[in-house]
Parts: structure tokens; sequence; C-alpha cells
């Protein structure tokens, strides 16, 4: 892939890690004391992705995309269990992204991007409590599931 593609995809990862991290905002202010822990780890794992991303853009001259002033969520989150729904869906979509990912750049970046795929799923399975065979696929295997694949969250202006 050519360089302008690499930071591309980075800019997409990038993208879905902002409106994770607003996303999981939102899921913290709702989410049950009992799970509380693990949504705060999914924030922080997702912040820190975020800024290395923003680094490695920068690192290779670009400007980071930034964040949006606030996101349309998919759906509304009442309550806990929405909010449990929520980073389910957060995460899958932040594992299509990092699919695309995979296959930019070299050894070092795809290693990276399938480990942040690979956390992401994991995550997705445990808020959701079942598994699909390739998360982050959904929209691209026929299943008519129509989310974009930069975040789980609509920017709005």
């Amino acid at each position: 892939m050519s360089d302008r593609q690499v930071i591309e995809a980075l800019q997409a990862a990038l993208a879905a890690e902002h409106a994770a991290v607003y996303g999981y905002g939102v899921v913290g202010g709702r989410i049950g004391e009992t799970r509380r822990a693990e949504a705060r780890a999914a924030y922080d794992a997702h912040r820190a992705r975020r800024d290395a991303l923003a680094r490695e853009v920068r690192d290779r001259g670009a400007q980071p995309v930034a964040a949006a002033a606030g996101y349309t969520l998919p759906f509304p989150v009442p309550d806990s269990a929405a909010a449990v729904r929520l980073a389910a869906d957060l995460e899958e979509r932040v594992a299509g992204v990092y699919s695309d990912l995979v296959r930019a750049g070299d050894a070092v970046r795809r290693r990276e991007a399938a480990d942040a795929l690979r956390e992401a799923a994991v995550r997705a399975v445990r808020w959701r409590g079942g598994s699909v065979a390739f998360p982050g696929l959904a929209e691209r295997g026929g299943t008519g599931a129509a989310a974009p694949t930069a975040g789980a969250a609509t920017p709005t202006a």
C-alpha cells in the first residue's frame, strides 16, 4: 500500500477510536455498578489506542483527524441494558475498522492492527455474551447490516 493509503487507514481507525471514546462516556454514565470497571477499562484502552494512532499519523507527516464535537448514537441509551448493547456495538464497529487497517502497511503495522482487532472482538463478545464468526465484517458479508465502519457513533456538528 502507498503511504497515502496507510495514512487514510490510520485516520479511519483514529476516527473510530474518537467515536468509541465518546460512546464509552455514554456507556459509563448508564452502565450498572457490576460492569462499571469493565467499561472504564475499555474506555482507557480506546483512549490509549486513540493517542497512539494520533502520534503515528503525526509521525507520518499528516494532521490527525479531530474528534467531532458530538456524535449521534446508533440507538437510545436510557439504561444499563442499552449501555451494554452500545458497548458491544462500539467494539464491533471498531473491529471492522481495524480489519481494514490490518491490510495497511508493513508487518509491524499489520500485527498492531490485528492485536487491536482481536482486543475489540474479545470485548464485544464479553459485552454481548456471544460471538460472531468475523467481528466487524457483517456489512461486508451480505447480512444487510448498514453500519458505518468509521465508528459506532455518527459525528454531529
